[in-house]
């Protein structure tokens, strides 16, 4: 009994310290982010979600703009979560932070839980498999962008996770993956592991069958109301994202060579401490794959694959962050293989000290790096976008019409009626997305009054248009890029 007792109170307190460092390395990118300029998000799509979840919260309404229903919002779970916090008034910032938070820190308990049943001998007090979660970089950049990213990395982890462990738990599992598809449309592709892994485990095909029809069962629940959801908003069965972003970016994206595309995407995995959990992720994938750990297998063509498909289709910016909710399986190959080595690896000493220590001081002093890119992208953000929408609020006739790309701080901070170019809440400029001279037509058609845009995106619709207001801070503070500006059309 009194061992029972310990082993709770061992338990709980590596949850409690998991937990803690993961605040801990919240607070530090929101503080550093707050000493360059003032605590907000690295990314305008964060204003996107915060802006349907405020109407959903405040007018029962799922729209960007009152009285338009529309199916901008690509994480619609992740939109209602943040709209709790305007139910609270703990939004825009607390609630969105805290739900980051909570996110970083469930997927580093969950990765410490899975590491010490799929290695017997991990039976330190410290745990670093959850340590590493909540400290690397991408993972928290992830938990303070007020981006649904993180939430779906937890949902893709704990279905590949719970493979590796020899679940048959199929109906949940099936149920988890038609649940992150309300995060992401590319929840789906869990479907591929699941299934996989049911072929091979199950020894009859009767087994199979059943296993196929728990899985079908318990995704088609949940996926058939995202379809219906989607039909009712916009007509379409996919969010308007889903073919908004696509057909923005397929010209100048598919131009760039194979090679190209690939290196872009093996970037942010090699531009973090994970670099040095290769050699141990290799070890041991290749170890449970010879035991037959068939989950170990699906995981792995899973990633492949999921790599492959967002190195053919989107480019790899803000930091890779259509990979990210595929990098904690990954950390977590080369974690199992770190901690099962360093907990046997009696006869190297030396060895097991110089890793445990590169290991450290990698996480350090990408935690430091992280936190900085962090603060310059949230100042990128707030110079540009948010600056330009508060003139606009303040300058601008609020029946003014705004032609705009991006809409999130535009739609959040402005009550004006807007064109979105980008397509997400206007998906009928999806089909010429690129073409500027049709563009062109269907803001004069539209009778747009104002372009909010930065010039690059558009180098046809802005020479010749002086712009009545430019945006960024002090020149001498860490923003990079160009300027948003606003121009008059017509």
């Amino acid at each position: 009994m009194a061992r029972a007792s310990t082993a709770s109170k061992a338990f709980v307190d590596w949850r409690i310290l998991i937990a803690v460092a993961a605040l801990l390395a919240v607070g530090f990118y929101l503080l550093l982010s707050a000493l360059t300029l003032r605590v907000g998000f690295p990314l305008d799509d964060a204003w996107i979600h915060l802006t349907y979840a405020r109407n959903f919260a405040e007018h029962g309404e799922w729209a960007f703009r009152l009285g338009a229903n529309s199916a901008g919002s690509t994480a619609p779970l992740w939109t209602f979560l943040l709209s709790l916090g305007f139910f609270l008034r703990l939004a825009p910032y607390f609630w969105t932070f805290f739900l980051g938070w909570l996110t970083l820190a469930a997927l580093g308990i969950s990765a410490e839980t899975s590491a010490r049943k799929l290695v017997g001998s991990y039976k330190t007090s410290l745990p670093w498999v959850g340590l590493f979660f909540v400290l690397a970089w991408h993972l928290t950049w992830s938990a303070v962008s007020g981006m649904e990213t993180l939430l779906h990395g937890l949902f893709i982890f704990i279905a590949l996770a719970a493979l590796l462990t020899g679940t048959r738990r199929y109906l949940a599992l099936g149920a988890l993956a038609g649940l992150s598809v309300w995060v992401r449309p590319d929840g789906a592709t869990l479907l591929g592991p699941i299934l996989f892994t049911a072929l091979l485990v199950e020894h009859t095909w009767s087994a199979r069958a059943k296993a196929a029809f728990n899985v079908a069962m318990g995704f088609g629940a949940l996926f058939l109301f995202y379809l219906l959801f989607n039909l009712a908003l916009s007509g379409n069965p996919l969010p308007n994202t889903f073919y908004a972003k696509q057909a923005e970016y397929a010209e100048f994206w598919l131009s760039k060579p194979a090679w190209e595309r690939i290196g872009d995407y093996l970037l942010p995995i090699l531009a973090s401490p994970f670099v040095v959990l290769l050699p141990g992720a290799a070890w041991w994938l290749m170890k449970a794959i010879s035991a037959q750990n068939w989950g170990a297998l699906a995981g792995l063509i899973w990633f492949v694959g999921y790599f492959a498909l967002y190195a053919m289709r989107l480019p790899a910016y803000q930091h890779g962050r259509y990979l990210i909710p595929a990098l904690p399986i990954l950390y977590f190959w080369g974690m199992l293989g770190f901690v099962e080595f360093i907990s046997r690896a009696k006869s190297n000493a030396r060895l097991v000290f110089l890793w445990k220590n590169l290991l450290i001081v990698l996480c350090a002093a990408f935690t430091l790096i992280g936190a900085q890119q962090n603060a310059r992208d949230v100042y990128w953000v707030e110079s540009e976008m948010v600056l330009t929408a508060n003139w606009v609020r303040q300058n601008l006739p609020p029946d003014a019409l705004l032609a705009v790309h991006d809409i999130g701080a535009i739609g959040y901070f402005t009550d004006n009626p807007l064109l979105d170019l980008a397509g997400l809440i206007n998906p009928e400029v999806i089909p010429f997305i690129r073409d500027e001279a049709r563009l062109a037509e269907y803001l004069d058609a539209n009778a747009a009054d104002y372009l909010i845009t930065l010039p690059s995106f558009y180098p046809s619709l802005t020479p010749g248009k002086e712009p009545i207001f430019v945006g960024g801070g002090d020149e001498s503070r860490p923003g990079e890029g160009e300027r948003m500006a606003v121009y008059p059309w017509r």
